[in-house]
C-alpha cells in the first residue's frame, strides 16, 4: 500500500481545525483528552489567541491531528509509514502505535513545558526561502543563529533570539530571499534546547513507549524508526537538534509511498510534498468538507497509485 500519512507541526492551528470532527464519537475522545492535558476546553482554545502559545499550540495541534486519524482511519488503507514535523512525530507515533491518542496529548504537552522552562527569553523561529546552503549558513554565523529545520534546498527555519531573527530577515531580504517570522515564541530544534531534550527523553522512558508497528520517519534523519530504543532517542533528540523533512520526505517517496494524507490543520506538509515530487499525490483533511471525502479521495488516489 502507497499511502502515507503526515501529521503537522504548531502555526497553522485555526478555530474551525475540529469543525469535521466534532460529531464522531473516537475523535470526541481525543478532544476530551486533550482538554484535560491542556487545562482549558481544547476547541474553546482553537478561537482564541491562546491557540499560538507554545504551552497549549503542542498538545491543540497533535489533537487535531490525532482527532482526524480516529475518526478517519477505519475508513482508511493501512499507512506504509507515518511522518511529523516538529511536535507532529508525536502525532506520527500516536499513529503507529508508539503510544495512545491520550498519552500522546499529555507528552506534548509535557514537551511544551520543557521547551518553554530551557528557552532563552525572547527567542524564536523565522523560515527562510529563497537562499542556498551557504549563504543560510552565512546568515546563521552572522547573526548568532541555528539551523532549526531543512526544508528544501533553499528552503529553511531558523532558530535564534528575535533580535537576530530581525537582523537575519533584513540580510535575507538585500540577498533576494524572503523572510518570515514564524508564530512560535522559542529556537525549536536547536542547542538552546538541550536541557529539554535530556529531560524529555527520560520522561519517554519511565512512559513505557512501545516499539511503532508501522515505521516512523524521524525527522532528524529521514530514517525509519522502528524500535521504542529509537523512537524514544529520536523524539527527545529533534527538541534540540535540527530536523531534515526534505530527507523524510524522500525517505517516504523511496519507500513506496505515492499518497500522502495532511492531517492537519492546515495543508503546508501537503503542498510541500507536491512541490518537491509532483508525481505523487497528497492532500490534507483541510482540502474537504466532510471526513467521506477524505477517505473517497484517498481510495481514489491509491488505486491511482496501484
Amino acid at each position: 500500500m502507497s499511502l502515507a500519512v503526515l501529521c503537522p507541526g504548531q502555526g497553522a492551528q485555526h478555530p474551525a481545525m475540529f469543525a469535521r470532527v466534532r460529531n464522531d464519537a473516537q475523535a470526541m475522545r481525543v478532544i476530551e483528552a486533550a482538554t484535560t492535558a491542556a487545562g482549558c476546553n481544547i476547541v474553546e482554545l482553537a478561537g482564541r489567541p491562546e491557540r499560538y502559545t507554545n504551552r497549549f499550540a503542542q498538545p491543540l495541534v497533535c489533537a487535531g491531528a490525532l482527532a482526524h486519524w480516529q475518526a478517519l482511519k477505519a475508513n482508511l488503507p493501512e499507512p506504509l509509514v507515518a511522518l511529523g514535523y516538529s511536535v507532529g512525530e508525536l502525532a506520527a507515533h500516536a499513529v503507529a502505535g508508539s503510544f495512545d491518542a491520550t498519552g500522546c496529548v499529555s507528552l506534548a504537552a509535557v514537551r511544551a513545558g520543557l521547551m518553554d522552562a530551557a528557552s532563552p527569553p525572547g527567542a524564536g523561529l523565522l523560515a527562510v526561502t529563497g537562499l542556498r546552503r551557504d549563504a543560510v549558513a552565512s546568515l546563521c554565523e552572522r547573526h548568532g543563529l541555528a539551523i532549526a529545520i531543512v526544508n528544501g534546498e533553499d528552503h529553511y527555519v531558523l532558530g535564534g533570539l528575535c533580535s537576530g531573527l530581525q537582523a537575519a530577515a533584513e540580510t535575507s531580504a538585500q540577498a533576494g530571499g524572503r523572510a518570515t517570522l514564524l508564530p512560535v515564541s522559542l529556537p525549536a530544534h536547536t542547542h538552546w534546547l538541550q536541557p529539554a531534550a535530556d529531560t524529555f527523553a527520560r520522561l519517554l522512558h519511565d512512559a513505557g513507549v512501545q516499539a511503532p508497528r508501522l515505521p516512523v520517519l524521524a525527522g532528524l534523519d529521514g530514517l525509519p524508526v522502528t524500535t521504542a530504543r529509537r523512537a524514544i532517542d529520536t523524539l527527545a533528540g529533534q527538541i534540540a537538534r535540527p530536523l531534515q523533512w526534505q530527507r523524510a520526505l524522500a525517505q517516504a517517496v523511496e519507500r513506496g509511498a505515492r499518497v500522502f494524507l495532511e492531517l492537519g490543520p492546515g495543508g503546508a506538509l501537503a503542498k510541500m510534498l507536491r512541490d518537491a515530487f509532483p508525481r505523487c499525490e497528497a492532500r490534507a483533511v483541510e482540502d474537504f468538507s466532510t471526513l467521506d471525502g477524505v477517505s473517497r479521495w484517498v481510495e481514489a488516489a491509491c488505486a491511482r497509485a496501484a
